[in-house]
């Protein structure tokens, strides 16, 4: 062992360096790759927060001099004392300023006085206070307009200051002044990737994505310098303490490596807020102001070190691969003993796979025989389910057996009268009143008819097949069939139904039998009371026909929205149902294609929704 390592010990150390330097080499290059990466976005940063501040600028520096517009505000800059002139012209600023989103708009006459003010109703109001001393006055006076950057020194609000001087034909009268809030832009850059923040003339930061930066300094200030910010009252005697930012290496186009120590607990952020950064600076165009964006280095660290690794990797690869390659010959007993293995292990393999392969295609059979079995299931419940609907067809007969025997019996009556007179008529040869006899007896059979036809119709067993139904025309079939029990009730119905009425592809009989179990239920609902009302709406919209029955009855509580129509569930008496209609119901309409859905009406009383996709207008006209 010692001889066979002082032999490779050459080879080790040449190892070792070559893998220095290619780590050193690609975690340089990578570097400088990454920071090229890094100054071409941060360009695109500048651009873009540029531009957002610019435009968020830009939106309210047309609002001080259209208060040169407003006669009443010149009328007030000449006359200040006028006591009519002041409520009307304060009303017009708190209204503007409310409208344009800014945080106060107020007038200052030539000496510096606010004669009036947005914020004239606040205890903290402006008028009256002497701001010749403010920056944005001084420069709107010689220049015309003037641009600020401070905190307020009433309310100690920070924002920035658009000034422009109102005048007349002959001269200046004062200065109108737009205090405009920069904060909803600040929460704006603090979502982005990298930080950001702009730095005033004096080296205060003034907007930061982060607010721990904002009114911190980039540079110390001197005593001279803090005692023009006392009497400016800039910044309303903050702190303005130091950043912290060092610089470590200027690069190329005016982009720096710098430093931020971290102060504190470490704030919660989107971005580190403390480290290395390449910062990126630009001027502002028409303010003294610098916007900074700074990216964090620690994306690129991780790159160049990981390519770093790659490169001693492989040369440790390259190593590796020699050494294989001079044991090859001593290690080719071993391989050859492992193929052996490996082909008893795929033999192995191949057997189970085999195994496994007929376990497979025994659980694929069984599972054909039960799905052969569920679609055999599925058939006899579709059977029973359409016994179902027909025993609640021969139910709803029996019901309406008694009403409809009621029917029956006056026209009977009046049959055996009528024939009884006709014979007499006929003995005495008035054939004309025998023949009016005839004629009423005809009618009544008729009558009798329709009646039994529309029983019989709807006892018949349904085909099963769809077509097109009018829902109009359905639901007066179930009124008809409903007639007797109605008119026994005294129930009122109130009807609507639009023209064209609605079609739907759907089984006419299956469909009116859910429209008499609905409305069936409304009159069971409405037991005892002595005005039942039902209402019976029938629409289409945006593809969809919709009838709604609505019956004025106590509504449905909690138990029975949440079980509605679950089977052998029923408000009603032991005896009077079994809880399938409901069910077996909505079972139809799914069928159909469509929904059925219960709730309480905000008026009262619980109404049942059937929806169902309206036919096209191609099927329409067939």
């Amino acid at each position: 062992m010692p001889s066979r390592f002082l032999r490779h010990l050459p080879m080790l150390l040449l190892l070792v360096v070559l893998m220095g330097l290619s780590g050193f080499g690609a975690h340089r290059v990578a570097q400088q790759l990454g920071l090229a990466d890094l100054q071409a976005t941060g360009l695109h940063r500048l651009d873009l927060y540029t531009a957002s501040l610019e435009r968020e600028i830009g939106k309210y520096a047309f609002l001080p001099g259209t208060l040169g517009l407003e006669r009443d505000v010149l009328d007030l800059l000449r006359r200040p004392g006028d006591d009519k002139l002041a409520p009307s012209v304060n009303a017009y600023l708190e209204q503007l300023n409310d409208r344009a989103g800014t945080l106060s708009i107020y007038v200052i006459d030539t000496a510096g006085h606010v004669v009036a003010s947005s914020n004239w109703r606040r205890a903290d109001s402006f008028i009256g206070e002497d701001l010749s001393f403010r920056p944005y006055f001084r420069e709107a006076m010689a220049s015309g307009n003037g641009r600020f950057f401070g905190i307020g020194t009433t309310r100690g609000e920070p924002g920035y200051y658009l000034a422009s001087t109102l005048a007349d034909d002959s001269r200046t009268l004062g200065v109108a002044v737009i205090k405009v809030s920069l904060e909803q832009l600040e929460k704006s850059w603090s979502t982005v990737e990298a930080p950001a923040m702009v730095s005033d003339e004096n080296g205060v930061v003034i907007l930061g994505s982060v607010a721990d930066w904002k009114f911190t300094t980039l540079r110390p200030l001197d005593e001279t310098t803090r005692r023009a910010f006392d009497q400016t009252q800039q910044y309303n005697r903050r702190a303005l303490t130091p950043l912290e930012l060092k610089e470590i290496a200027e690069l190329d186009h005016g982009a720096r490596l710098v430093s931020i120590a971290k102060k504190g607990p470490e704030m919660v952020s989107v971005y580190p807020v403390a480290g290395r950064f390449l910062a990126q600076s630009r001027p502002l165009p028409g303010t003294p102001w610098t916007l900074t964006v700074l990216s964090h280095l620690e994306q690129v660290d991780e790159i160049a070190q990981s390519r770093a690794m790659v490169a001693v990797v492989g040369a440790a690869f390259l190593f590796m691969l020699g050494l294989t390659l001079d044991e090859r010959r001593r290690h080719l007993k071993d391989r050859l003993a492992a193929r052996e293995a490996l082909q008893k292990a795929h033999d192995q393999l191949e057997r189970k796979v085999d195994e496994r392969t007929a376990d497979l295609s025994a659980a694929n059979h069984l599972l054909q025989d039960e799905i052969a079995e569920r679609i055999r299931a599925e058939r006899t419940l579709r059977a029973a389910q359409d016994e179902l609907v027909q025993a609640g067809k021969l139910a709803v007969i029996g019901q309406l057996s008694t009403g409809i025997a009621h029917e029956l019996n006056q026209p009977l009556a009046a049959l055996r009268t009528l024939s009884g007179n006709g014979v007499r008529f006929l003995e005495r040869g008035d054939v004309a009143t025998t023949r009016a006899n005839l004629e009423r007896i005809a009618q009544l059979v008729d009558r009798m008819g329709l009646i039994t036809g529309q029983l019989r119709a709807f006892a018949r067993k349904s085909s099963g097949q769809l077509q097109p139904v009018a829902l109009c025309h359905a639901l007066d079939a179930a009124l008809a069939l409903l007639e007797p029990r109605l008119s026994q009730a005294g129930a009122e119905v109130v009807r609507h139904c639009p023209l064209p009425e609605p079609r739907a592809r759907c089984d006419a009989n299956r469909l009116e039998q859910v429209l008499i179990n609905l409305i069936g239920n409304a009159l069971d609902a409405m037991d005892g009371q002595p005005a039942p009302r039902i209402e019976l709406d029938c629409a289409g919209l945006d593809g969809q026909a919709r009838l709604s029955v609505r019956d004025h009855g106590p509504g449905l509580d909690e138990a029975a929205l949440s079980h509605l129509f679950e089977p052998f569930f029923t408000t009603k008496a032991a005896g009077v149902g079994l809880g399938l209609g409901l069910t077996i119901s909505a079972g139809i309409v799914r069928d159909f294609g469509g929904t059925l859905s219960g709730a309480n009406h905000p008026d009262g009383g619980a109404v049942f929704t059937l929806e169902l996709p309206l036919l096209d207008e191609t099927e329409r006209h067939d």
